[in-house]
């Protein structure tokens, strides 16, 4: 297993050094799902929330979420991101909104954190939105599900979230 990079060595912690690295092209795609009772889900689907359009507002949510990511995680680099996306669908089967994020940037560091912020930040606005209808939401299955560019080049999900 690596060193953990932003532990200097003594454990304090530290903004990690990409001012060496190469500008390569990155790409992170991340996943979640926000569990929710059938009523609230059927809701979502027709528009009939008094507050709007949920999925609209979570997506706008998500994509601010990862512009703001260095803001919210302490020693995230501030990344100039050339596109973010993020897409939501409705699981009527299992009653949930599944989200995924794809971010992309052309620099010096990986944009992972900014794809999971996508993540949480959409689920977040879903919770938020229906909250007053469905107190028992669950946002569950954060995850990294690949990643492109850098040194360490490919990775891709081998176990479910």
């Amino acid at each position: 297993m690596s060193k953990l990079t932003h532990l200097d060595s003594e454990g304090n912690a530290k903004m990690v050094d990409v001012g060496d690295k190469q500008i390569t092209q990155r790409i992170a795609v991340a996943t979640g799902r926000v569990r929710m009772a059938a009523e609230t889900l059927t809701l979502i689907a027709s528009g009939g929330h008094k507050k709007g359009d949920v999925l609209a507002i979570a997506r706008i949510a998500g994509i601010q979420g990862a512009k703001s990511c260095s803001q919210l995680i302490p020693l995230c680099h501030p990344l100039m991101l050339t596109s973010v996306n993020v897409d939501l669908e409705l699981d009527s089967d299992n009653s949930q909104v599944i989200i995924s994020s794809r971010a992309k940037v052309n620099g010096q560091t990986g944009v992972e954190m900014e794809a999971l912020t996508a993540v949480s930040v959409a689920a977040l606005t879903i919770y938020d939105m229906c909250k007053a209808v469905d107190k028992e939401m669950v946002i569950e299955g954060i995850c990294l599900q690949e990643k492109q560019g850098g040194k360490s080049g490919i990775y891709s999900r081998t176990t479910p979230a």
